[in-house]
């Protein structure tokens, strides 16, 4: 049976979870699109809840294999049907519903506030898993980190450490136990001269604002990136993957 309605019940809420953050934030649920996250998700032991395909995708042996992979029999959907629940421009054919995942990493910790593009909070969540974070946690004026346009920009990272939104952003930067390092465009220490020994905890702000000055207040450390005489400011995503790499690669994990 192949669902081809658009007002189809199921195909309706699907296409509300895909694009209300409150809905996935009250079922604990998020649609993932396409091959590469579905493959991520399965890599990463996430059990899909449901996984929706268009007949010409299960054509594909690439597809075809993920479907068995996941265990599951797919709802298939007419494209029409399929194209309601995507965000993509061009559907990729294949999505599935998972459960939020709740995991617990080791690693440094990130923390993100006012970041607002969607594109950023993803590059930095990909970032964040390439360089061995064990969470990001964004205040409530970040983009939402399980939106589609995030999740794509994380390139499966979502599965690969924890995320946490915090009501209370000051209250989670209070309890840290670690070394809060602010990053800022200019009048922090120069990255290179910083100790990135020990529990740390990485804050970037949004760019057009920065960091609030009670985050600031809260640092051990404010660092700055060096760069070449002219240059104005870097990219917060940009910034986010130096300072991680440079932390990174000093740990030793990066040799």
């Amino acid at each position: 049976m192949i669902i081809r309605s658009r007002d189809n019940a199921r195909v309706k809420r699907w296409a509300k979870l895909a694009r209300d953050g409150r809905l996935r934030r009250a079922e604990r649920r998020v649609i993932i699109e396409g091959p590469h996250l579905l493959a991520a998700a399965l890599d990463a032991r996430l059990a899909p809840v449901e996984l929706l395909a268009t007949e010409a995708a299960l054509a594909d042996a690439e597809i075809a294999a993920l479907a068995r992979r996941s265990r599951l029999q797919p709802v298939v959907l007419s494209p029409g049907a399929f194209a309601a629940v995507a965000d993509a421009r061009t559907p990729p054919g294949i999505a599935a519903e998972i459960a939020l995942p709740e995991l617990r990493c080791d690693g440094p910790s990130v923390f993100l506030e006012g970041v607002q593009d969607a594109g950023n909070v993803g590059a930095i969540i990909r970032s964040a898993a390439a360089f061995g974070v064990g969470e990001v946690v964004l205040d409530r004026h970040c983009a939402d980190p399980w939106s589609p346009k995030v999740l794509r920009a994380g390139q499966g990272g979502h599965f690969a450490l924890r995320i946490q939104q915090a009501d209370d952003f000051g209250a989670v930067l209070a309890s840290f136990g670690g070394r809060l390092i602010c990053s800022v465009a200019r009048g922090g220490r120069s990255l290179r001269d910083v100790a990135l020994d020990g529990r740390l905890g990485w804050a970037f702000g949004g760019e057009a604002a920065g960091l609030s000055s009670a985050t600031l207040a809260a640092a051990s450390e404010k660092v700055t990136i060096p760069m070449a005489a002219g240059a104005e400011s870097l990219n917060v995503a940009a910034s986010a993957a130096i300072c991680l790499y440079e932390a990174f690669s000093r740990s030793g994990d990066g040799s």
